[in-house]
């Protein structure tokens, strides 16, 4: 049946689509904006497949899916792919019977896979309505001119032909195991975007992996696919069948194979009888418009569940992503939240009052008379206290720095214990190692050491404001703290490395004492409540101030996260969920219309009523007539499968196009096709499509 719907203009997307046809397009439309927004950034098991098969999935959606529900009436894309030197390029020249791709291992490039259509239709094709990456080039290029020359990174080149069927088109694809990575990428994104996979592939490589891993995805997907075999010699018919037996067990057990014979002419062109099958078979498909739409709608179909099962698949990456950055955060946290612990025990202790800073505090209070001060009493403090700061005002100073010294050395230390911590979990960690290369982040941050000294004199500052407002706002003690808040802040900073809440009765020996006389100290001018607030108060400020410090070197890891911007895979989850919905609602509105009335032929009577008026590809008439047909229309494949010759293309034996008249199994020829005359023709789209033979 001959397709009459005009083509459109150039650039143009027709055939708006309404109810269920709406809705999934909608639901698709919704899918594509998750998958866009979609992040993937950390490396976790499966990311790298998952990256790969986002990428697919927004090609697939641009290149072939959306257009193809948008715009039903579009001509029938086929993709000529396969390996390299398989013969793709020299069986489309020899289809249309004109050179329009180049042959040889280096055609088709990246830069110009070559799309042959019916001059009437370039309307399609001339525009975005698929492939919308791709430029477009003219089809006038001479055979044989560099396409590295021709402008544009990548587009496909458009030629028109009036050898090939209205309605249908003929796409180059480049090698799908080129030594180019881009070739193979651009390949697989043409496959993707085929309604019609005819895969080509030799006698001699038919059962290479890279072919094949594309194969499985096509049955997967449940993809309408068809195999030429090239260059089968006569005796390699085995090789036919081993590849039928591994179509049947892969999931293709209804992919035409069709086998042709080797040898090209002078022209560079195979014999018309070794092409003649595919020929035909393209050509009747061409001419049946509803056998057409069938295809399509099959590989639409196919496309669509899978895109719902990768965007589920997808979703759950998603969530593994987040699960690998809360991970990797709990890595940091514990590092640094021990950093902290540590930091805090040994600056309560007693550590602390050891060393250089016990040195300092004794020679700061002495070992005689200010010791037997504190013991007489408290107002004999207060004078001792100050005449040892009119005497000595600047002694406290040695005692600060040798604090600042030492507490300095322990967060150091801890900080740099932490770093080794996180950086050994994160370099262990898939997720976490891809961050770690040239960060430096395997010690402390080079800044660290002044950061730490600017927030311990920020401390000590805060320790002896605490004193001063103290003092204030006791006016009994005001003309002792006017001279000694210095040594009285020293007191607390010693206190607060003690305890946090002042000594109690088993923290009388730490240190040889030094704490007591601070606290001794303290009490005489302040008051035992007033220490035990002001010495907790200092204590906070100090774990706070460690806290901050800690935390921004902590941030030098999660701010690698933080820039990440990981997000769970629900949204996609659900929008993958609401695609699945609606393909099931329009299933079933399409099926409540197939059951009504003459809506049961629709995808395939014999076409050759209908069709004689289209055109047919080089070789299809000369082998319809060898098969006893009735003319151009004729569908390939009768109800017995039984083309002579060629009855690996169905379901028979292995024989192949164009080396003789005998079938595999040695029966001849024109009495096969006698028989096929006299059987009801049951119609080939119908039986690849699954349905049963009317015959």
């Amino acid at each position: 049946m001959a397709d009459d719907t005009p083509p459109p203009a150039a650039g143009a997307v027709t055939g708006a689509v309404t109810g269920a046809d709406a809705a999934l397009a909608d639901a698709l439309d919704r899918l594509r904006a998750r998958l866009r927004d979609l992040a993937l950034p950390l490396d976790a098991p499966g990311a790298a497949q998952a990256r790969s098969d986002r990428r697919a999935a927004l090609d697939q959606l641009d290149d072939y899916l959306l257009p193809r529900l948008r715009s039903a009436g579009a001509p029938l894309l086929v993709v000529v792919g396969g390996s390299t030197g398989a013969g793709k390029s020299t069986l489309v020249n020899s289809l249309l019977g004109e050179r329009v791709s180049d042959p040889g291992v280096l055609r088709p490039t990246t830069r110009s896979p070559v799309l042959v259509h019916h001059p009437l239709d370039g309307g399609w094709f001339a525009g975005d309505r698929v492939l919308p990456g791709l430029a477009r080039l003219a089809g006038d290029r001479a055979p044989g001119a560099d396409p590295a020359a021709e402008p544009g990174a990548a587009a496909v080149r458009l030629v028109p032909s009036p050898a090939l069927p209205r309605g249908l088109a003929l796409l180059d694809a480049p090698d799908v195991d080129s030594v180019e990575e881009a070739n193979r990428r651009l390949a697989a994104q043409l496959l993707a975007a085929a309604d019609l996979w005819l895969f080509v592939t030799t006698a001699a490589r038919y059962a290479d992996a890279v072919p094949w891993d594309l194969l499985h995805t096509a049955a997967e997907r449940h993809a309408q696919v068809a195999l030429v075999v090239d260059r089968v010699d006569p005796g390699s018919e085995a090789a036919v069948e081993d590849l039928r037996r591994m179509l049947d067990a892969n999931g293709l057990a209804a992919a035409p194979l069709f086998p042709v014979a080797e040898g090209v002419g002078p022209d560079g062109l195979l014999p018309e009888e070794a092409v003649g099958p595919v020929a035909a078979w393209l050509s009747d498909l061409g001419g049946d418009a509803a056998a057409r739409r069938a295809v399509a709608v099959a590989t639409r179909d196919g496309v669509v569940d899978d895109l719902a099962r990768r965007g589920l698949a997808l979703a759950q990456a998603a969530d593994d992503q987040v699960v690998a950055d809360t991970r990797l955060r709990d890595a940091v946290a514990r590092a640094y939240a021990e950093a902290a612990t540590q930091v805090a025990a040994a600056t309560s202790d007693g550590a602390m009052l050891r060393g250089e800073v016990l040195a300092r505090w004794q020679e700061l209070v002495g070992t005689g008379d200010l010791l037997r001060s504190v013991e007489r009493g408290v107002g004999r403090v207060r004078d001792a206290v100050v005449g040892f700061v009119r005497g000595r005002p600047a002694a406290q100073a040695p005692v600060e720095q040798a604090i600042a010294h030492g507490l300095a050395a322990v967060v150091l230390d801890a900080a740099d214990a932490a770093a080794e911590r996180t950086h050994a979990a994160w370099r262990g960690d898939p997720s976490g190692a891809g961050l770690l290369p040239d960060l430096g982040l395997s010690r402390s941050s080079a800044t660290l050491r002044a950061e730490v000294d600017r927030e311990i004199r920020a401390w000590q500052a805060d320790v002896l404001a605490l004193v001063g407002e103290q003092g204030a706002q006791r006016r009994g003690t005001a003309r002792a703290l006017s001279f000694g808040v210095n040594a009285l802040g020293v007191s607390l900073m010693v206190l607060a490395f003690a305890s946090t809440g002042g000594l109690t009765g088993v923290e009388v020996g730490i240190a040889g004492g030094t704490a007591v006389v601070a606290q001794k100290l303290l009490e005489a001018v302040f008051g035992d409540d007033a220490v035990r607030r002001l010495t907790g108060e200092a204590r906070e400020r100090l774990d706070a101030r460690v806290r901050d410090v800690l935390a921004g070197e902590a941030a030098r890891y999660t701010a690698q996260l933080d820039a990440l911007v990981v997000s769970g895979g629900s949204a996609l989850r659900g929008a993958a969920t609401a695609v699945a919905d609606a393909a099931r609602a329009e299933r079933a509105g399409r099926a409540g219309e197939a059951a009504g009335p003459a809506a049961g032929d629709a995808a395939g009577p014999a076409a050759g009523a209908t069709a004689g008026a289209t055109a047919s590809l080089r070789g299809a008439d000369r082998w319809r007539a060898a098969a006893g047909g009735a003319g151009p229309g004729r569908t390939p494949g009768g109800a017995g499968g039984t083309w002579p010759g060629a009855a690996g293309s169905t379901r028979g034996g292995g024989g192949v196009a164009g080396a003789g008249t005998h079938d595999a199994g040695g029966r001849d020829a024109d009495a096969d096709a006698d028989a096929a005359r006299d059987r009801p023709r049951g119609g080939f789209w119908r039986r690849l499509l699954g349905r049963e033979d009317r015959g």
